[in-house]
């Protein structure tokens, strides 16, 4: 049995992923059955083909090879979010984020894709990226659903608005292929799912723009439209708000019922999330329970021998 998770972030959460892979391969003991590290997905900033989250600051390339090698050292691919479904044709030249393709392109990363400008772009230049289609693209329709996973994706992250939908799960084709969002903190069934993407995508190209322009000088996005850039006021969700909205899936069924379905991949959601927030749903999702107070004491204090965490 193998159940895959796909784990934030490779820059914001580096040290906690490394520590956190550390003890999945020296203290298996503390693990549900069949856990491993599929991917860590996310982006190195500023990206400007990144989505699903505005993401600020700035990392070296030294840092990008660095944090790259050390998860491929560990057989762990990192996986791009390049899903802002804002991009035009000018913006498939950007230095930055073709750099992080050209440092990555060993055939074990990805890149999960939204737009089909930048998907052609990728599949051109780039063909040893498996590609992931983005749960952003807001596939709900079983039949559309089904089209996609016959598509020449190595995953597709079905929409989270179908996590508990049974009856539909049931039929659907690939399950090996799809990827199942556990810990979603938006409302089910958000009107403004879509638009919010978009708009993630505008402030992401306006954050970009900013930065070459004005490297030294803080990003305020009330200087731009504050009606339109704004934050999801549900992204800071915790793991103990979210387990009564009905697109939840807890622990115990991605085992009694999701892997016995034929599903095998997960996500947990959590790239701009407090440090703590995504420990603990590390902890919720893929320890035992009898077992999480000594790998979350053995995780804080390997994070702090590393100088990830100081407490004062």
């Amino acid at each position: 049995m193998k159940v895959r998770f796909h784990l934030p972030d490779p820059a914001k959460h580096f040290k906690l992923n490394i520590v956190f892979a550390e003890m999945l391969r020296n203290c298996p003991e503390y693990f549900r059955e069949g856990v491993e590290i599929a991917s860590v997905y996310g982006v190195f900033p500023p990206a400007i083909w990144n989505g699903g989250r505005t993401q600020g600051g700035t990392c070296d390339k030294a840092f990008i090879r660095a944090a790259l090698k050390a998860f491929n050292d560990r057989g762990i691919p990192v996986r791009f979010t390049f899903t802002n479904p804002a991009l035009e044709k000018k913006h498939l030249n950007d230095d930055f984020c073709n750099m992080l393709l050209n440092l990555g392109n060993n055939g074990l990363n990805e890149a999960i894709v939204v737009s089909p400008l930048l998907e052609d772009y990728i599949r051109k230049n780039y063909p040893k990226y498996k590609l992931t289609s983005s749960t952003c693209k807001r596939i709900t329709d079983p039949e559309a659903l089904a089209e996609e996973l016959n598509r020449d994706y190595h995953i597709v992250v079905v929409d989270y608005d179908l996590n508990n939908k049974f009856d539909i799960l049931k039929d659907i084709p690939n399950k090996d292929k799809c990827e199942l969002l556990v810990n979603a903190c938006c409302e089910p069934g958000c009107k403004r799912r879509s638009a919010h993407y978009r708009s993630i995508g505008e402030q992401q190209i306006a954050y970009c723009a900013h930065i070459k322009k004005y490297p030294s000088v803080p990003f305020n996005v009330e200087k731009y439209d504050p009606e339109h850039y704004r934050d999801c006021p549900f992204s800071q969700r915790g793991i103990f708000e979210i387990r009564n909205l009905s697109t939840h899936i807890s622990p115990d069924d991605i085992w009694e019922k999701y892997v016995p379905m034929g599903f095998s991949q997960f996500k947990i959601e959590g790239r701009t999330a407090n440090a703590f927030n995504v420990l603990e749903t590390y902890m919720y999702y893929m320890v035992k329970p009898e077992c999480r107070d000594e790998a979350r004491f053995r995780l804080l204090r390997s994070l702090e021998d590393s100088g990830a965490l100081v407490l004062k």
